[in-house]
């Protein structure tokens, strides 16, 4: 008699499924109204800034028109801007 008990394969649990938790690409929309309407920066260092909409500016009537449904999305976007070359630099996003 063996000291091991016999293999029996066991079912698969069910899968989960990632597209609840995988979120969509920024849409480059989005991205284009925080360059355009930004009212908040802030200095990050040798001609850096951190471009952000404020509340009350995701509020204005031009920026509600811009972003339609993804008004929401850009309140957690902000845009690293590099003031000497004129290009962004990264694109940031809170979870």
């Amino acid at each position: 008699m063996s000291a091991y008990r016999r293999f029996r394969p066991r079912l698969a649990a069910s899968t989960i499924e990632t597209a609840a938790f995988e979120r969509p690409a920024l849409p480059g929309s989005v991205v284009d109204a925080v360059l355009r309407y930004h009212d908040e920066v802030t200095d990050q260092g040798p001609g850096r800034t951190l471009l952000r909409l404020s509340e009350k500016r995701l509020r204005a009537p031009e920026v509600k028109k811009a972003l339609g449904k993804l008004a929401g999305r850009a309140a957690n976007v902000a845009v690293l801007w590099d003031e000497d070359e004129s290009e962004i630099i990264r694109v940031l996003e809170a979870a």
